[in-house]
């Protein structure tokens, strides 16, 4: 069995820590700084044998550096000079086995041009995003564009359903506030907030996710239904999906 587990770093970082049973071998994903990484693995007396890296920004390889020096794990990520590192480039469709799991590498331009997501089917079927898909949300658009992103998150939405979502930010609440703005009658929206308060107050995670609960109450992959688009309409243009979808971003950013 896999088990996954959050490592807070930075502000509202997530570097997931992937472990197969009860073996000392781990994989982080993400890693934006070494010090919580290296604090943990000395704690529990586990070897760092592979990273993932989504994309290239420095809160997601900022730590990669010192881990490669400390314990040099194999590294696999995007194929993009600018992430020093990285010693297996891959890209949209192949596969990579890490943990025990296969994983499948989908490609998720929008936030960067680089960005690609880990999916490993199986029990439970796990989605590792960096900052395309979050719950409630999604990536802002730094480098590609408003029609990329809808393709990837098109793409990750047709995962099953029970997919784990393990985004790599603690944005879950505020994404929430503004769901309740851009799909106002949406109950769904209204009760996972209220959960996820709770959990906050208790310094719990947020996530993961599931592509089921995605589906429900995240208005970016809901641009279809009437409730999103009549809001959206409040603020833009919104007479199609990409056109309701751009006009979400762009609310979002000054939300």
């Amino acid at each position: 069995m896999l088990s996954v587990t959050p490592i807070p770093a930075l502000s509202d970082n997530y570097i997931w820590l992937l472990r197969q049973d009860s073996s000392q071998g781990v994989c982080v994903v993400d890693p934006g700084e070494a010090t919580p990484v290296i604090e943990l693995l000395e704690r529990e007396s586990l070897t760092l044998e592979a990273v993932l890296i989504t994309h290239h920004h420095h809160d997601h390889t900022g730590g990669l550096a010192e881990l490669i020096k400390r314990y040099a794990p194999r590294v696999i990520g995007p194929q993009n000079p600018q992430i020093s590192g990285i010693d297996e480039q891959v890209g949209d469709g192949d596969e990579v086995r890490v943990m025990g799991r296969l994983f499948d590498v989908i490609a998720t331009p929008g936030h960067t041009l680089d960005h690609i997501s880990f999916f490993a089917p199986g029990i439970p079927p796990l989605l590792f995003c960096g900052d395309t898909l979050f719950c409630a949300g999604c990536g802002r658009l730094f480098e590609g564009t408003p029609e990329q992103m809808q393709q990837a998150l098109t793409r990750l939405a047709r995962l099953p359903q029970d997919t784990l979502v393990f985004a790599a930010h603690e944005y879950t609440q505020a994404n929430l506030a503004f769901a309740q703005a851009a799909d106002p009658d949406n109950q769904d929206v209204k009760t996972t907030l209220e959960e996820c308060r709770k959990a906050r107050a208790l310094e719990r995670p947020t996530l993961p996710s599931t592509i089921g609960r995605e589906l429900k109450i995240n208005p970016f992959l809901r641009t279809e239904t009437s409730g999103v688009r009549q809001a959206a309409g409040t603020q833009g243009p919104a007479d199609d999906n990409l056109a309701t979808f751009t006009t979400l971003r762009e609310w979002k950013n000054r939300f």
